[in-house]
């Protein structure tokens, strides 16, 4: 006795015909011009959070490294500018001028941000020093704390970091933490 064989179909048909691709081919289409906005949304929120969480790093950094060192460390945007999407540098600054010259150690420097994300600062200057108990202190006066907020945005979307009195340091999307942001 012969058996039948399995890849044939009783009705002699096989595959799809040129409708039911055409038709299928239509509403991927469909469904992929629906996803791919909301997915470049959420590329360019994920870089706005990887931004804000290096910078965070950077200064949690350079409070450590200064606790650990005893002495002051600061960040500062790189390239000697005032520009903190350009980039930034943890570095121990023994001659007191807020730029990573001559022989002073760098501790960290990271490059710029991606393009189109927007970093303001709100610092009353264009650094962050902590001195060894880990607190922030200004050029000013060894007294005097420096405090403030740094806001990445990109369009709606923004995060923002706070730096306390004490010098800590917190990040927060004021988006979705509207009375603690």
């Amino acid at each position: 006795m012969r058996l039948p064989r399995s890849n044939s179909l009783p009705s002699g048909r096989r595959g799809f015909t040129l409708v039911e691709l055409m038709v299928t081919l239509t509403v991927a289409a469909i469904l992929l011009g629906a996803g791919v906005p909301s997915f470049l949304q959420l590329i360019q929120g994920q870089r706005i959070t990887a931004a804000a969480n290096d910078f965070f790093a950077a200064l949690r950094l350079a409070r450590s490294e200064a606790i650990k060192r005893g002495t002051r460390v600061d960040l500062v945007p790189a390239e000697g500018g005032a520009d903190w999407s350009k980039g930034w540098v943890v570095f121990i600054d023994e001659n007191g001028n807020q730029e990573p010259d001559g022989d002073e150690k760098r501790i960290f420097s990271h490059g710029p941000v991606p393009s189109g994300i927007d970093v303001t600062s709100n610092l009353n200057g264009q650094y962050i020093a902590y001195n060894g108990t880990g607190r922030t202190r200004t050029n000013a006066s060894s007294q005097s704390p420096q405090f403030g907020s740094l806001l990445f945005s990109w369009k709606r979307q923004t995060r923002k970091i706070i730096i306390n009195f004490l010098g800590r340091v917190r990040i927060c999307n004021p988006a979705l933490d509207h009375g603690t942001c």
